[in-house]
């Protein structure tokens, strides 16, 4: 057993400074998602993770399909586990297992790309398109909740389990590490945001009798909504802020319309930037962000002409301003203090 490391509490903001490795509550959630494992639920993780470096660089197939480069070894140092455990989880994700992932070899000592699919899925046949949302909890409850919420967000390590089948029997795909002779080596940053894949286009599909046209872009967006509500906490911004319904439901369907956009980039305060970072930054707000921008921007005396263009890149820009915005209003308070104010 390790030592205690005596570790120290966050105060304040501080936990929002860090980048964490996030796991998608779907893969937690969802009963298709149940026969795969955790430690495959956390690889997928950190691949989804490397999603925000592929859009910085643009690295995408002639289909403008992102794809990523991540190496067997970059599995067994983030995870600390062996190559036979690392082989198990890849092909866990792969399409002989659940899809989550599918890998393409280029030959000539070239790394295998891996394009990170979507994982968010469909209704199931014969149930409700939008199911009954319960009742929000007690406030006791709700806070409860929310001082747990950073153990969604940390990817768990895990030791390796040794495996009792002989290395002989291991597929040509797995017995070797991946070269990684290519210009594009450096592959991972020090601070690289967590990534969500943009949603590829929708084959087109005859809609079923009965089902009125678009009927697939609808239930992409609700899906897209109840994703963005459970991230915000949305009954818990209604608790807190009862006031401002309107104008919470106007944020979210702000960041829908941005998550459902088929549209290559995005405007955001006068820069076109790549759609897929703006979904990625989009569907990291939390609670905190959205009531941050609410509070900003109810402070706000100055005439907008474009509000919805003023309120897109509040959003954007929340999780990098929030932090130095609540330290601003803290020296602002003790210089009205130590004067008298």
């Amino acid at each position: 057993m390790p030592s205690n490391l005596n570790l120290d509490y966050y105060y304040g903001t501080e936990a929002d400074q860090y980048s964490f490795y996030r796991i998608p509550k779907t893969l937690l959630t969802d009963p298709r998602y149940k026969s795969v494992s955790i430690e495959a639920k956390v690889l997928y993780g950190l691949l989804l993770d490397r999603m925000g470096l592929s859009v910085k660089n643009g690295w995408m197939d002639s289909e403008k399909r992102v794809y990523i480069y991540f190496t067997q070894e970059d599995a067994m140092n983030l995870m600390s586990c062996g190559k036979d455990k690392a082989t198990k989880l890849f092909r866990e994700l792969d399409k002989d297992g659940i899809g989550l992932i599918e890998r393409k070899k280029q030959g000539q000592g070239r790394p295998t790309r891996i394009y990170v699919k979507n994982f968010i899925l469909p209704p199931e046949p014969g149930q409700p398109q939008q199911p009954e949302q319960a009742p929000p909890p007690p406030a006791s409850q709700t806070a409860k909740n929310q001082q747990s919420r950073p153990l969604d967000r940390a990817a768990l390590l895990t030791a390796e389990k040794p495996q009792s089948a002989p290395l002989e029997t291991r597929g040509l795909d797995g017995g070797f590490s991946a070269p990684n002779k290519t210009e594009k080596k450096n592959t991972e940053l020090n601070d690289t945001d967590p990534s969500i894949l943009p949603p590829t286009p929708t084959p087109f599909v005859s809609p079923p009798v009965g089902r009125p046209k678009g009927w697939m872009r609808m239930d992409e967006m609700d899906r897209y909504r109840e994703l963005i509500q459970e991230n915000i906490d949305f009954d818990l911004l209604l608790q807190e802020h009862p006031y401002d319904e309107e104008t919470l439901e106007g944020y979210v369907e702000l960041m829908v319309e941005v998550c459902c956009s088929r549209r290559d980039f995005i405007r955001i305060a006068g820069e076109e930037m790549a759609a897929g970072v703006v979904k990625s930054r989009f569907l990291k707000l939390n609670h905190e962000h959205i009531a941050y921008v609410l509070d900003s921007l109810s402070q706000n005396t100055t005439l907008v002409k474009n509000i919805k263009a003023y309120t897109l890149a509040a959003l954007y820009n929340a999780p990098t301003t929030i932090s130095q915005y609540y330290a601003s209003l803290v020296s602002h308070d003790l210089a009205q203090d130590a004067a008298g104010i």
